[in-house]
């Protein structure tokens, strides 16, 4: 014969909800600067967004008046 559970399954949740053990500490914010500028860089020089983000730099630059 089959077993039956009673009640409802727990399922686990994504380790993104979970709360953090205090051993389990949260990154410095450098260490994520450092692992996202060289790849954001990559990204600009491969696909040429430089003068883009010039054009942005210049635009928020006016519009806070300097």
């Amino acid at each position: 014969m089959a077993t039956q559970q009673t009640g409802t399954t727990r399922r686990r949740r994504p380790a993104f909800t979970q709360p953090q053990s205090a051993e389990q500490r949260t990154r410095h914010p450098a260490v994520a600067l450092a692992m996202a500028l060289p790849c954001a860089v990559l990204l600009v020089l491969l696909f040429g967004g430089w003068e883009q983000m010039a054009k942005q730099a210049e635009a928020l630059a006016e519009l806070i008046g300097r």
